[in-house]
């Protein structure tokens, strides 16, 4: 078994840990910016920086020094972080293990606290873990597009559908209208 699973690996060039590579340098690399943030927010570089940050916001977060008051930077990003994964465990056609059912309510409950999290740190931290989930929300679903996949070469599979962004709002629909209907 140990050798058909190697030659599988070789012959489709995907071993497991090139999924958890990216994580490796985006882990660290969205802490480093998140200090960074902080710093600049809490003036440990210097007055001059904290004031540009105090004045440097826009539309209702307009001091990105203070924590975003409105809740509405906080709530997004759980929401958006919710969605992403959402879509993703909704993207199984196949029953999910135990493991992939504790990950998904890990995340689900990472999600959630990240919302008191956010509304506490100041807004130029919350506004790049917004954008930053907004962008891997964005990535999650332009991965899905047919012709975005032809575009970069990506080769069909058999799990690969021709309508991925109706088949998403189903999948999510299905679930939730099913939970709603047991409860």
């Amino acid at each position: 078994m140990r050798r058909i699973v190697t030659e599988l690996y070789v012959r489709d060039n995907c071993h497991p840990f090139k999924a958890t590579l990216l994580l490796w340098v985006q882990v660290p690399m969205w802490v480093c910016v998140s200090l960074a943030l902080r710093n600049c927010s809490v003036g440990a570089l210097g007055p001059a920086v904290q004031e540009q940050f105090s004045s440097g916001g826009a539309l209702w977060f307009t001091d990105l020094t203070a924590p975003d008051s409105t809740w509405i930077l906080p709530l997004s990003l759980g929401l958006v972080n919710l969605l992403v994964v959402e879509i993703f465990a909704s993207q199984t056609k196949v029953p999910v293990s135990r493991i992939q059912k504790i990950a998904t309510n890990f995340f689900r409950a990472v999600s959630v606290v990240m919302i008191p999290i956010a509304a506490t740190v100041p807004s130029s931290m919350a506004l790049y873990w917004l954008s930053s989930s907004l962008v891997g929300l964005s990535h999650n679903l332009l991965l899905r597009s047919p012709a975005f996949r032809r575009l970069c070469r990506i080769p069909r599979t058999a799990s690969e559908s021709d309508t991925p962004y109706r088949d998403v709002v189903a999948a999510l629909a299905t679930r939730y209208s099913l939970r709603r209907q047991h409860h």
